[in-house]
């Protein structure tokens, strides 16, 4: 999509969607390549953080978490922690949210391995999880509801196959934890590993730490899909590691994503693929079903193919944001690693997150499939599918009249061995049941 054309001599302006805010031109202002000081500044918010916080603020613009604001208050720039809301002088002459013109592409929707993928999704299930978790009374990170999702969490995951581990996680004087959860794939070593991360806890702010907080969006719903993709991908045969994480002390600052990526050591941080984030994914606050794509230069990449898997696999309307703000994605992209949160559009019209109003009646399930079958599609093809069945390493060896011996490569890539013996095909004690499929005689 090409840039707007200004349509006064020296004047300015920066996108956001479809649409953009114009401005008179400011010399020392533009050089900068920011707004002049004094008129407008962007604000990116949690949900409606800023406006709440802000009643007499009018905004120029509001674009979900994006807001333009006329910089009439200069205490905004002062008094932002970080934690709900960031303000910023306008950029200059740029977009800040992009409206991606990708289509579908016929050639990956014909991927029948990937199509199996995205079929397997369910959205009874997911809404079952979401469900399962906004029951407990709050998932503070220091409560007892925390703890016990958690290990709720992690047996699903068990369940699924997945080798499960907890990293403790300090948050203030007490401590939480990060559930860990691997699928190993079948690719020869040095295998690359995928991500899918989203936060376990929730948090009712008005209320306090004890209030109820049973955090359906924000952020049942992301745990709940990252769970229906391992699902989806789980039993099938990848050439990657597929690691999933959910993060304790997301809504206290970040706790449990800065300290995973602190703790990581230096192979593993060099064989991470991808970085996918999932925060709030099940409400659905446009007329048209929008979803935002919010990464950094790092992981452009990244966005491009969600953005393509969207195109060919849903009904999503696309939004891009490079400037990463306050979810479990910004430590990885601050440690120069490829990561990218997606994210229900239209946020900003969700008023119901970090209170005891987040409740699953607010989840709109179907609109989080369309999340889901874009996550799923465009993760699968990151992990890189192999062929399960087996297949010939040599010469078939014939040793006797009814006795006939294939040597064959399995999904592990190691060598298997069986036999026709006349009447079926037989494996020796031990060789053959890895294979994850059968011999056809031929």
């Amino acid at each position: 999509m090409s840039a707007p054309t200004p349509d006064v001599a020296g004047a300015h302006w920066a996108r956001l969607g479809d649409r953009t805010v114009r401005w008179a031109d400011d010399d020392a202002a533009s050089r900068s390549g920011t707004a002049p000081t004094g008129r407008l500044l962007l604000v990116t918010q949690v949900g409606r953080a800023f406006q709440d916080a802000h009643p007499g603020v009018s905004p120029v613009l509001a674009h979900g978490r994006h807001v333009v604001v006329a910089d009439t208050h200069p205490s905004i720039l002062d008094e932002q922690d970080g934690l709900c809301w960031r303000a910023e002088p306008l950029p200059v002459d740029a977009v800040v949210v992009g409206v991606p013109a990708t289509r579908a592409s016929p050639a990956a929707r014909a991927d029948a391995r990937v199509g199996d993928v995205v079929g397997a999704l369910s959205a009874d299930r997911f809404a079952d999880d979401v469900a399962t978790l906004a029951a407990f009374p709050t998932r503070h990170s220091l409560s007892a509801g925390f703890a016990a999702s958690a290990s709720w969490a992690e047996a699903r995951c068990a369940t699924l196959g997945l080798a499960t581990s907890r990293q403790t996680v300090t948050v203030g004087p007490g401590t939480s934890a990060n559930v860990v959860a691997d699928l190993p794939g079948v690719g020869t070593q040095p295998r690359d590993v995928v991500l899918l991360t989203a936060h376990l806890d929730s948090v009712n702010l008005p209320g306090g730490p004890s209030a109820p907080a049973p955090g359906a969006d924000d952020n049942a719903s992301g745990c709940a899909a990252a769970l229906e993709l391992v699902r989806a991908l789980a039993g099938r045969p990848w050439r990657d590691d597929l690691r999933v994480v959910l993060f304790g002390g997301e809504e206290q600052g970040l706790h449990g994503s800065t300290q995973y990526v602190a703790a990581l050591p230096l192979p593993e941080r060099a064989r991470i693929r991808a970085i996918l984030n999932m925060d709030m994914v099940g409400t659905r606050n446009t007329a048209v079903p929008t979803v935002l794509l919010e990464g950094a230069p790092v992981s452009s990449g990244l966005v491009d193919d969600l953005a393509g898997a969207a195109a060919t696999w849903t009904g999503l309307r696309v939004e891009t944001s490079l400037s990463p703000f306050a979810s479990d994605h910004v430590p990885f992209i601050d440690a120069g690693l490829p990561a990218v949160l997606t994210i229900e559009g239209g946020d900003g019209a969700n008023g119901s997150i970090h209170s005891a109003a987040d409740t699953v009646d607010r989840v709109d399930p179907a609109f989080a499939l369309q999340i889901m079958r874009m996550n799923a599609a465009t993760v699968a093809g990151w992990l890189g599918s192999v062929d399960s069945r087996p297949r010939p390493s040599g010469p078939v060896v014939a040793w006797g009249p009814d006795r006939l011996d294939v040597f064959v490569l399995g999904a592990d890539s190691a060598l298997h061995h069986a036999w026709w013996d006349g009447s079926a095909w037989r494996p020796s004690p031990g060789a053959f049941e890895n294979l994850g499929g059968t011999l056809a005689r031929e």
